[in-house]
């Protein structure tokens, strides 16, 4: 098993009925979108810093955990894993538009996770998909990949 350390910034708290983004511009985290009545995200949702994925977004990242955080807070993860996806917005191409899925270090409750259970990977597919549908988008998978391979593909804009 790979165990690298990676940062993640959340920016949507799990349980949450409301997005929130990180503008770089004022480092603040500001309310995005309200997500529709009966939908919240079931995982902390955020960001790689220092990556940026074709969608011109840091890459994102799902963090399975079990304690509560917060839009700012980063955690100290180890990947187990992505799902392959392109998303498409209304009148472009689609984009390669990932999400890592990660556990952080101090967790006990996923701490021998290696890799997503497939019940696990469907329902964040079908998250995911129903997300980008409500806002006028296409969200396609393409497949799990172990954390190996998700590592490997993992690029950081040099400074």
């Amino acid at each position: 098993m790979i165990i690298k350390e990676l940062n993640v910034v959340i920016e949507t708290p799990k349980g949450s009925t409301e997005k929130y983004d990180f503008d770089p511009e004022t480092r603040f985290f500001v309310l995005s979108k309200l997500l529709p009545a009966g939908m919240m995200f079931p995982y902390d949702f955020g960001f790689i810093p220092g990556t940026r994925g074709e969608d011109g977004d840091p890459l994102d990242v799902l963090v399975l955990s079990e304690f509560r955080s917060f839009p700012g807070c980063m955690m100290k993860c180890r990947l187990i894993g992505a799902i392959r996806a392109t998303q498409k917005e209304r009148g472009h191409d689609p984009v390669r538009n990932d999400r890592y899925i990660a556990v952080p270090f101090a967790s006990r409750q996923y701490k021998e996770m290696d890799v997503a259970p497939d019940s696990l990977v469907r329902e964040l597919e079908q998250f995911f998909i129903t997300y980008n549908e409500l806002q006028g988008r296409h969200f396609k998978p393409m497949g799990y990949i172990d954390a190996a391979p998700a590592y490997e593909q993992i690029r950081f804009i040099e400074k």
